[in-house]
């Protein structure tokens, strides 16, 4: 049993880090419920401190990840069109075979949504590069998050590295 559930955290943890990247996985908060299932394991006590803090920056992180392209997005003037023309992007350089289509994909999906929103291409290009910048602060920083909750989980799996072996 303690194995299954280790597995299935460990999956978590991996599913945290892919949706650091994958609009439409929430990254932390699924790095985070991989922290929880380790602590079901039984053997492993429990640690309400560690998870109230942990569930406090998971929450803080997700309110941001919602918040920081908007914010990038209005600060260069762009539009809701703009933001999603950045994640369509963002989703099709993930799995385009070209070298940093990660990077290009999302300013391009970012230039067209300003452009179908009726923005002239100086005002659509300033827009898109604010749901660029936007989109990839948010990205990396629940990236960042989502590591340091890996970090975690695998020192707390190293101190009860015991029960496994």
């Amino acid at each position: 049993m303690e194995i299954i559930l280790l597995l299935i955290a460990g999956l978590f943890m991996v599913l945290g880090l892919l949706g650091s990247f994958l609009p439409v996985l929430p990254g932390v908060p699924l790095s985070w419920i991989g922290l929880l299932i380790f602590y079901l394991i039984p053997g492993v006590g429990i640690n309400y401190l560690f998870l109230g803090i942990t569930l406090g920056v998971a929450i803080l992180i997700y309110v941001l990840n919602l918040v920081i392209p908007a914010m990038g997005t209005k600060k260069f003037g762009g539009s809701r069109k703009g933001m999603i023309g950045a994640t369509v992007g963002l989703i099709i350089g993930i799995f385009a075979p070209i070298p940093f289509a990660i990077l290009i994909f999302p300013f391009i999906g970012a230039f067209i949504g300003e452009i179908i929103n009726k923005s002239n291409s100086r005002t659509a290009g300033k827009a898109a590069f604010g749901s660029f910048v936007g989109l990839l602060a948010s990205s990396f920083m629940e990236f960042v998050v989502s590591f340091a909750f890996l970090v975690l989980f695998l020192y707390q799996f190293w101190s009860y590295k015991e029960l496994f072996f």
